[in-house]
């Protein structure tokens, strides 16, 4: 197999994933999209020589549905002959959509492909595709009667002796984090700015939702967000694993991942397309990999996955420079933290969905962009992806500067 090369990184602001709250809620999540299309042309891409374009997107449904990709491009004002296809791994889908790419450089049937993702969780909200867990399928309940995946967080939490105090240092520290990325310009190289597509005023140029002055005491006094649901769910989570008393409900708006507005996209280059341009890569994809996992508990496959990862490309945990395990809930990012056993202080340096907030299809993206600009800001070579996926699966991306 050949190499598959990053050329360019970007992404939109998240924005706030509430509809008529969120700076981004007023534009279609097509237009989201095609303004990165349309920045990637401004910063050099040829847009003549892209074979295809991939999208992640969760809920493809109403605004989001009809191949969002395909319309993105379209709207960009794109060359018609540029083909466009949309793909759905749950919250890993931006990625995948990266790996898809990845693998159509590599295999030197593609030259130049762009991949990235999108949601508008806003616009079109989750779960609005009406599929549930399980696409209401009571057969496969027989096999596996699957739970919301806040029951998940909370179940991983009581397994792990996760306490309430550890999650929200968790929650602190992206917090923390997050604020002073957005102090020190750590996101300014990827970031473009989302205009009304009407008037072309700026609507949103940094991240929305972090809150830089959160503390434990304010963290603290949050309520549990899925006790209720527990009434339901937490029957069938005991029944799966009947060695938890009872699942404790930990995980709070605060301290999991918020929703939110965004878009993200890469440039992906073959060798053949690098030694004919003379482009200079920003970094090669070292591996990519996805893998299953028990889907009751749902959340457990970053580690797994990363280990892959690492196997894939004669590495270990040591040497990764930086790792970015998506916050979807604290507990994934202590459980994956504590099974790999890396160091906390390079994990999720410039914080995470739990700050940042967490669009579904298009987070993985981000995390890519984001890992390769803090690569280059700190002179360092290897970064690690990871995040865990709805119905028990997990993706991972390991990336390396050339």
């Amino acid at each position: 197999m050949l190499t598959s090369y990053v050329i360019d990184a970007v992404r939109t602001p998240r924005g706030r994933g509430k509809a008529g709250k969120g700076a981004l809620s007023s534009v279609h999540p097509q237009e989201l999209f095609a303004q990165l299309l349309s920045a990637l042309v401004a910063r050099g891409l040829d847009a003549q020589r892209v074979e295809d374009v991939i999208v992640g997107c969760v809920s493809q449904v109403g605004e989001q549905g009809a191949n969002i990709a395909r319309n993105a491009v379209l709207s960009a004002g794109w060359p018609q002959e540029v083909s466009a296809t949309t793909v759905n791994r749950f919250c890993g889908s931006g990625v995948q959509a990266t790996h898809f790419a990845a693998m159509g450089v590599a295999s030197g049937a593609m030259d130049l492909v762009v991949a990235g993702g999108i949601e508008s969780m806003s616009r079109v909200p989750m779960g609005s595709d009406g599929g549930g867990q399980d696409g209401g399928n009571t057969q496969l309940r027989t096999r596996y009667a699957q739970v919301p995946q806040g029951i998940s967080a909370d179940l991983i939490a009581t397994l792990e002796g996760f306490g309430r105090e550890q999650l929200d240092a968790v929650a602190l520290t992206s917090q923390q984090r997050a604020a002073r990325a957005l102090r020190e310009g750590r996101f300014a190289r990827s970031i473009v700015p989302v205009r009304d597509p009407q008037t072309g005023s700026v609507l949103l140029a940094q991240d929305e939702s972090v809150r830089a002055d959160t503390t434990l005491q304010g963290l603290g006094t949050l309520a549990p967000s899925f006790a209720a649901l527990g009434e339901a769910f937490d029957p069938i989570a005991l029944r799966a694993y009947p060695q938890v008393a009872a699942v404790r409900h930990v995980h709070t708006a605060g301290n999991s991942s918020g929703l939110a507005d965004g878009a993200a996209a890469l440039v992906l280059a073959s060798e053949r397309y690098v030694r004919e341009t003379g482009i200079r890569p920003r970094a090669r994809i070292r591996t990519l990999t996805a893998l299953g996992s028990e889907p009751v508990i749902m959340l457990t496959a970053p580690a797994p996955t990363a280990k892959r990862a690492l196997q894939l490309a004669g590495l270990t945990a040591q040497d990764i420079d930086l790792w970015e395990i998506n916050e979807a809930f604290a507990a994934v990012v202590l459980q994956t933290i504590q099974a790999l056993d890396i160091d906390p202080e390079r994990v999720n340096v410039n914080g995470g969905a739990i700050a940042l907030g967490h669009p579904l299809g298009a987070t993985g993206a981000m995390l890519l962009g984001t890992a390769l600009d803090e690569l280059e800001r700190r002179n360092e070579t290897r970064a690690l992806v990871t995040m865990c996926i709805g119905g028990g699966q997990g993706i991972a991306t390991i990336i390396e500067r050339v």
